[in-house]
């Protein structure tokens, strides 16, 4: 039989787990968000991308961050992912429209 994990560690991944679930579920809700600006871009002919709005995006997230104790590089690299798959997913609803 093997060993199991203190309880301690069993209890700490518990958390961690939790947290990864309501990250997920954050996301998901960000991207149904994301999808309405999409087609409302589209409809209205707008840019699929908003350099301007993305720039103070991350200023805010950074400063977010710092506050936080979390690597602002990290925060930005992180947002910098989930802008990327935003505008991907506004240029194929752009394309459909």
């Amino acid at each position: 039989m093997p060993d199991q994990p203190p309880a301690e560690l069993v209890r700490l991944r518990g958390s961690i787990d939790n947290i990864d679930a309501a990250l997920v579920h954050l996301l998901a809700e960000r991207f149904k968000c994301t999808q309405e600006v999409g087609r409302f871009k589209a409809e209205h002919g707008l840019p699929p991308s908003d350099p301007g709005r993305e720039a103070k995006q991350i200023a805010r997230l950074r400063a977010l961050a710092e506050e936080a104790g979390l690597d602002p590089v990290f925060a930005e690299k992180f947002l910098s992912f989930i802008v990327a798959e935003v505008i991907r997913h506004h240029e194929d609803i752009a394309a459909q429209s």
